[in-house]
């Protein structure tokens, strides 16, 4: 890529962290972002507007991601990646590991799914077409671990090691296409295993921390090869200006580093996250439970008095055993509606004592 098409990156001074965070804007991913912003805070105020919550936690996740995304193509840290290996790695870990885990608690899809508006009868609007999207055939295969896995490895493997990295490099439509499809593997690896939104591929818990590891120690060994190598590995970084004051081979064992680094951070974060979200649903459960008891004990009662009737009956028992049965029943339905109990003369126990006069 010609360097100059960027900035002034043939011209960059040595990189420190400052002048990595001075801004530099780039016009495709600080007007998405801004768009992003703006439809998320659209779909809160609808929800609030109607008198329904949002958790502000989710608000705050998504905000971070979004910021995120800025802070990788919108400062100069974007110049700086087109020409030290180093701080490019550092822009891929953000926007493939980081801002997609961030986004993804934000819950975006279940946010449009609760602000959108249905459509009319016998019509699709952008709800409609949302939903069609989220059940189809295209979302199960993107999301499923035979291909998010493979995927996640190829897009470090495939890219870095072959002329594919150097080709997207040399025009500005292919680095904005590179950083899209960083942000994108990112979002479909970690949705099915940590994302708060409905998808298709759901696995349980343990499944999905199996999922989690599966791909981290790939991550790990492409940042040890670029470390271990003994010559620059990428055409793009192999001379860098003289300006930086850098040596090739020591920025891109610099980039191997970051990458192994990275590898363990974002497993962390999603652990935490997937620990959480496993002790909410339990915790959801629990009490799901707990109200179908309150909703349905008498029913499950009477059905085990009824039960154990049948058993004496099957057994050829005295009769007076299945009244006992029944006996224990009506005592309970009457210690849980007593008014009903007084209406047709008194407690089970009085109206056994008086059958038993009767009899005397």
């Amino acid at each position: 890529m010609d360097h100059s098409e960027h900035g002034t990156s043939m011209d960059l001074p040595p990189f420190t962290l400052g002048r990595g965070l001075e801004l530099s804007p780039d016009p495709f991913f600080l007007i998405g972002s801004l768009v992003a912003l703006a439809l998320y805070a659209w779909g809160v105020t609808r929800l609030v507007r109607r008198g329904d919550a949002w958790p502000v936690g989710r608000t705050v996740f998504f905000v971070a991601g979004v910021l995120t995304v800025l802070l990788a193509m919108c400062t100069k840290l974007n110049d700086y990646g087109m020409v030290m290996f180093s701080v490019h790695m550092v822009q891929h870990m953000i926007i493939s590991m980081v801002s997609p885990i961030l986004l993804l608690l934000g819950a975006p899809v279940t946010l449009a799914l609760r602000a959108l508006p249905v459509a009319g009868r016998g019509r699709k609007g952008p709800r409609e077409l949302l939903l069609a999207l989220l059940h189809s055939r295209y979302m199960r295969i993107i999301t499923h671990p035979a291909f998010t896995i493979p995927l996640f490895i190829a897009s470090l493997y495939g890219l870095y090691f072959t002329p594919l990295f150097d080709f997207l490099m040399s025009s500005q439509a292919g680095h904005i296409a590179m950083m899209i499809h960083f942000l994108a593997v990112g979002l479909v690896f970690f949705w099915p295993i940590m994302g708060v939104d409905p998808g298709p591929h759901r696995p349980g818990y343990v499944m999905r921390m199996l999922e989690l590891f599966a791909g981290m120690p790939f991550h790990a060994f492409f940042g040890i090869a670029l470390m271990m190598a003994s010559t620059p590995m990428v055409g793009t970084y192999d001379s860098p200006p003289a300006s930086l004051g850098i040596d090739a081979l020591s920025d891109q064992h610099a980039a191997g580093g970051i990458a192994w680094a990275f590898s363990e951070i974002p497993s962390v974060l999603v652990l935490i996250a997937l620990v959480f979200q496993w002790y909410r649903s339990d915790q959801r459960q629990a009490r799901r439970k707990d109200r179908a008891a309150d909703r349905d004990g008498d029913k499950e009662l009477a059905a085990y008095n009824a039960y154990l009737a049948q058993l004496h009956a099957r057994s050829g028992g005295p009769a007076g055993a299945a009244r006992g049965g029944q006996k224990e029943s009506s005592a309970a339905a009457a210690d849980e509606n007593p008014q009903a109990t007084a209406a047709v003369g008194g407690s089970p126990a009085v109206r056994e004592n008086g059958s038993g006069g009767a009899g005397r």
